[in-house]
C-alpha cells in the first residue's frame, strides 16, 4: 500500500515537463536574438530590450519548472516545497500586479508613456525593439504616444533645422495607412509628416497616439483579457495544490515506513 498517487505525481510532472521545455526554448530564442546584435548596441538600454525580457522570463521560468519536474519525480519534500514556495510568491505577486495596476490606473499610464517614449527615443537603436514598434504602430492603426508629432523625440524624426537627416520631420512608415492593393511599401510615405496639421497629415497617416488606441482596445477586449488572465493564473494554482497533495502523501509514505520499521523488531507485531 503507498500513500503516493500515481495520477498526482504523474500530472505534476507532465505539467512542469511542458513548462520547462518552454523555458528553454524562450531562454534560446532570447539568446540567438542577443547574439544577432551589434556589439555596440548589446550593452545599451537593456532595459527595453525584448530579448533580455524574453531570457530572464525563460530563466525563471526554467528553474521553478526544473525543481517542480526533479522534486515529483523523485519525490523530493525540499524540491517540491522550494517549487511551491516560488510558484505561489509568483501567483501572488502578478494578483498584486493586477490589482495595483488597476487601483493606479494613473501612475500605470505615466509609466506607459515613458516607455513608449523611450522606445521612440532608441527607435533606431535596437532592430527588435524597431520591429515591435512597427507590430504595434500597425495592429492599433497608432502613432507615437500621445500623437505622431512625438516622433520629433527622436534624433532621425527630429524638426530642428540643425538635424541633417534625410527622416527630418517624417514617422515612420508603419504610422501610414496601409493600402491593400500597395505590393511594395513605401518606407517613405511618412515624410515630412510632422510639418503638417492632424487633420491634413490624417490623410495619409494615422494620427492617434498608441497610448489611446491601446486603452480603446483594452476597454473594448476586458473579458478577452480576463479569459487570458484567468488561463494563465488557473493553472498555477492548480499546480500549487498538486505540489501541497504530493507533499503530504510523500511525508504520510515517509511515517509508514519509519512506523514499520520501529514496530518490525516487536514480536507481537
Amino acid at each position: 500500500f503507498s500513500f503516493v498517487s500515481p495520477a498526482v505525481k504523474f500530472a505534476l510532472f507532465g505539467f512542469n515537463l511542458l513548462c520547462w521545455v518552454i523555458s528553454v526554448v524562450m531562454v534560446a530564442v532570447g539568446v540567438y536574438a542577443r547574439l544577432l546584435k551589434h556589439s555596440e548596441a548589446a550593452m545599451v538600454h537593456l532595459a527595453v530590450d525584448p530579448a533580455i525580457l524574453l531570457m530572464a522570463v525563460g530563466v525563471l521560468t526554467f528553474l521553478i519548472t526544473f525543481c517542480g519536474c526533479v522534486g515529483s519525480l523523485r519525490e523530493n519534500i525540499c524540491l517540491l516545497q522550494a517549487f511551491s514556495i516560488c510558484l505561489t510568491v509568483v501567483f501572488l505577486l502578478q494578483l498584486v500586479a493586477g490589482v495595483l495596476g488597476f487601483v493606479f490606473s494613473d501612475k500605470v499610464h505615466g509609466k506607459v508613456r515613458e516607455l513608449i517614449n523611450s522606445a521612440i527615443v532608441h527607435y533606431r537603436d535596437d532592430l527588435d525593439l524597431q520591429n515591435l514598434i512597427d507590430f504595434g504602430q500597425k495592429e492599433f492603426s497608432c502613432c507615437g504616444g500621445i500623437s505622431y508629432k512625438d516622433w520629433s523625440q527622436n534624433m532621425y524624426f527630429n524638426c530642428t533645422s540643425t538635424n541633417p537627416s534625410r527622416e527630418r520631420c517624417s514617422v515612420p512608415f508603419s504610422c501610414c495607412l496601409q493600402d491593400a492593393q500597395e505590393v511594395v511599401i513605401n518606407t517613405m510615405c511618412g515624410q515630412g509628416m510632422q510639418t503638417r496639421n492632424s487633420v491634413e497629415a490624417s490623410a495619409f497617416i494615422h494620427t492617434k497616439g498608441c497610448i489611446h488606441m491601446l486603452a480603446t482596445w483594452i476597454h473594448s477586449n476586458l473579458f478577452l483579457l480576463g479569459g487570458i488572465a484567468l488561463g494563465l493564473l488557473l493553472p498555477q494554482l492548480v499546480d500549487i495544490v498538486l505540489a501541497q497533495i504530493l507533499i503530504n502523501q510523500i511525508r504520510d509514505q515517509v511515517k509508514l515506513q519509519l512506523y514499520n520499521q520501529q514496530h518490525r523488531a516487536d514480536p507481537w507485531y
